[in-house]
């Protein structure tokens, strides 16, 4: 069938505001790919595709329509079967959300990759689905690219403990933990064996050059069934960095505290803003009559915390903003001599000497020029040490 005609919808840019030119009258699978491909082409950081609705791709935390029409029910179930394969109607109608990545090669030496969300929703009535995917880079940033500020990146190799990346969801945590094992990757001597496990795979390091290490990635849910399991998995395969999607639950915190103590470097992330905070929630995942042991372990191996938020920056794009604290002796052996309920107020001031605190990180931003004052207020006035 012919394209449909593309449809300008404001008096704005016309490069964003333009509807795909190749829209069918109907989407087939042979028409998922070119459409999301030249959704990345506009600088799309997220593609929403939901039932009886156009599809959105988000440009610059605008939204912007992406198709004239709404996809009905059958065009719908062109892109689950695409993106996800033939059972993703039976998973969402079985009460579960699905959490995947896509992969475009437009040819062989290039690739495009997404991260997926699939969630069932009610519309019109009607069972229906949202497809949420998340544009990925083609190989990892760089932490100078990113601003990462020197006193992290100087602390992110220790020979052996854990670090914890934290933030609300959208934060750019997995970003910033792409970035620092790109980092450990490009070192003149490598980092030896790298094993990561992460729900689902986001960046890849097939591109980095690093002739003295091995990556090995391995996708929770699909090659194992959950993170402590990948941290088990790890300890039976001799790694030097050990990369842990999340750690939400005991299991996973008590398997990554155990890898930290056994002489690995252990990388993770938490949902969690704050470096005090982030302390106290993986304490408080475990039973209480096991938390003064597990405090205690966790804080002997911690090397250091980092809490990102993401705002949006003056001119475009946005900017991460970060709290950090690293954990040297001195630091671990003066917490470890305290009862740890007292641990959040030492923490607290003990930052701006062995960190950042992020009203300082947001308030050097302000100062620079590089966020309004609205979201300065935001991140000085809630969330983080101050």
């Amino acid at each position: 069938m012919a394209a449909r005609k593309p449809v300008s919808l404001t008096k704005g840019d016309q490069s964003l505001v333009q509807t795909w030119p190749e829209e069918p009258h109907r989407f087939t699978e042979e028409h998922v790919d070119p459409f999301l491909m030249w959704c990345v082409r506009k600088g799309t950081s997220d593609i929403s595709i939901q039932t009886d609705r156009p599809v959105y791709t988000d440009i610059y935390g605008t939204l912007y329509p992406a198709t004239y029409r709404a996809l009905d029910g059958v065009d719908m179930t062109v892109f689950l079967h695409k993106i996800y394969g033939p059972d993703a109607l039976a998973r969402l109608a079985s009460g579960k959300d699905l959490d995947v990545s896509y992969e475009i090669r437009p040819d062989r030496y290039s690739r495009s990759r997404f991260r997926v969300n699939i969630t069932a929703i009610l519309s019109r009535g009607r069972d229906a689905a949202q497809i949420t995917m998340r544009v990925m880079p083609a190989e990892p940033p760089r932490m100078l690219d990113m601003g990462i500020e020197q006193q992290i990146i100087d602390n992110f190799a220790p020979r052996q403990g854990m670090i914890v990346i934290t933030g609300p969801t959208g934060s750019g945590k997995t970003t910033l933990l792409a970035g620092g094992m790109r980092m450990l990757l490009e070192r003149p001597h490598g980092c030896g064996k790298m094993l990561t496990y992460e729900a689902p795979i986001e960046f890849t390091y097939d591109s980095i050059h690093s002739p003295r290490s091995l990556v090995a990635q391995t996708e929770v849910h699909r090659h194992l069934p959950d993170f402590s399991s990948g941290v088990r998995n790890a300890l039976r395969r001799k790694p030097n960095i050990i990369l842990v999607g999340e750690a939400r639950d005991k299991e996973t915190i008590s398997a990554a505290i155990e890898a930290a103590q056994t002489g690995h470097a252990v990388y993770t992330t938490t949902h969690t803003t704050g470096v005090a905070s982030t302390i106290r929630r993986m304490i408080s995942a475990f039973d209480k009559n096991e938390r003064s042991e597990r405090a205690y372990a966790l804080m002997e191996t911690l090397r250091m915390i980092v809490t990102q938020s993401l705002v949006p920056k003056k001119g475009g794009g946005r900017l991460g903003v970060r709290e950090w604290m690293i954990f040297p002796d001195e630091v671990r052996e003066k917490l470890l001599d305290k009862d740890f309920d007292d641990w959040t107020n030492e923490i607290q001031r003990m930052i701006p000497f062995y960190g950042q605190t992020m009203s300082k990180s947001a308030t050097l931003a302000f100062e620079k020029g590089l966020i309004e004052k609205r979201f300065y207020l935001l991140l000085t006035g809630g969330g983080g040490a101050h």
